[in-house]
């Protein structure tokens, strides 16, 4: 007999629940998020493996609040694998239940799920540079989206009192982000004129003094374009340059951060090997360690490409049958591939022509890409699983 347990995560307490492989329900109950909860959790869970067989323990969550049981569930030599929330729901609403949601009533989904499904991924303890390089990607995909959220938020400011500024500077930008924390509203900056501007600017970090003039006789211009003073014109300026040098304390951490990344990437089995394949940039290399961990967890490339969301899906209907895009997998692991095949098109010839390859056949600029991408599954697992960095073929030419 086999026996299945779910956890339903959260963030103070956790709800089990285990069923036996005809789906009967053995326990069901709380587990609090302590030590001790989680101990006695364990315990009940070996004496139910010891009793009926090998227990399954399935999870919603990896990381984050669900670190502390995971880690003492693998600890204790449980078999545990990861049943995605959105799976979970879409279950859940199969059921009897319909919509309605309640911890009892998810883990006793995917205990269900579990029993029913062959195809989970078995979660295992990573070790200390994967972690390190997870928390790291994770910290820096909040601090770029924080960042895309500044910049439009001051995009939108600014363009309620300057628009003619907020079209000629460019805030992800060191120079457009110097300006825009001293310099804002139209009246200040043609008091200021073009020469003490582009000062300010070569001062505060611009090296380049035909990018500071440039940037600052663009602004003046724009400044001269409009003599209307709006109202909450002082206090919205203000904003925008508390914006402007958030963004700008932004790109040091994100720098930083890349430098912290890299260096980890660096020292990791695995660096050196996936960096070599053309598009594969140190942060795209850290996405990639941090969504897959060990290689060894998929059977093969079609596994990886299937898991990623690049690989084609066959749907039939009666006599239809064709092959369309996949829209599930991991999009973590799709936007690495999809961006290091973007990347590679502009560096690598042998990319390139594959790219032209497939526009030629009268694909998309993103099924081009996609079909890269699926390319590139094949080759970054060759070269994982015989531990060979990637080599360039030139073409073969045909011999008279």
């Amino acid at each position: 007999m086999t026996v299945q347990a779910g956890f339903d995560i959260a963030k103070d307490f956790h709800w089990l629940a285990v069923t036996d492989d005809r789906g009967r329900p053995l326990s069901n109950h709380r587990v609090d998020n302590t030590p001790e909860a989680i101990t006695d959790a364990v315990a009940e869970l070996l004496a139910v493996q010891g009793e009926y067989g090998q227990v399954t323990v399935g999870l919603d969550i990896l990381g984050g609040i669900a670190g502390l049981l995971t880690a003492m569930l693998l600890a204790a030599g449980l078999r545990c694998v990861h049943l995605p929330g959105l799976a979970v729901n879409r279950a859940r609403r199969g059921t009897r239940g319909g919509e309605n949601k309640s911890d009892p009533r998810d883990a006793k989904t995917i205990a269900e799920q579990v029993m029913l499904r062959d195809d989970l991924r078995v979660v295992d303890l990573p070790d200390e540079q994967t972690t390190e390089l997870r928390l790291l990607v994770s910290h820096r995909t909040t601090l770029v989206k924080e960042a895309t959220a500044r910049t439009s938020r001051l995009r939108d400011l600014l363009t309620g009192i300057h628009p003619g500024l907020e079209r000629v500077v460019d805030p992800t930008s060191q120079s457009g982000l110097v300006l825009l924390g001293h310099y804002v509203t139209a009246a200040e900056i043609r008091r200021a004129g073009p020469a003490r501007i582009a000062a300010y600017l070569r001062r505060h970090g611009v090296s380049k003094q035909t990018t500071a003039q440039a940037l600052a006789d663009a602004a003046v211009a724009a400044a001269r374009a409009q003599q209307v003073s709006l109202p909450g014109e002082r206090r919205t300026a203000a904003l925008v340059r508390e914006l402007a040098d958030d963004l700008a304390a932004g790109k040091a951490r994100l720098k930083a951060l890349e430098a912290e990344i890299e260096e980890l990437v660096t020292a990791h089995q695995d660096g050196a090997l996936i960096r070599s394949l053309p598009g594969m940039g140190a942060v795209l290399t850290a996405e990639f360690i941090a969504a897959v961990g060990d290689i060894r967890r998929f059977t093969s490339a079609d596994a990886l490409a299937a898991a990623s969301g690049v690989a084609p899906v066959l749907t039939q209907s009666g006599k239809v049958r064709y092959s369309r895009s996949a829209t599930g997998g991991d999009k973590a692991l799709k936007r690495v591939f999809y961006q290091a095949s973007f990347c590679s098109i502009q560096r690598d010839p042998t990319s390139r022509t594959y790219y032209d390859r497939k526009r030629a056949e009268g694909k998309r600029h993103h099924q081009a890409l996609i079909a890269l991408a699926r390319r590139k599954v094949n080759v970054l697992y060759a070269m994982l699983r015989d531990r060979q960095p990637f080599q360039h073929r030139p073409p073969l030419r045909l011999i008279a």
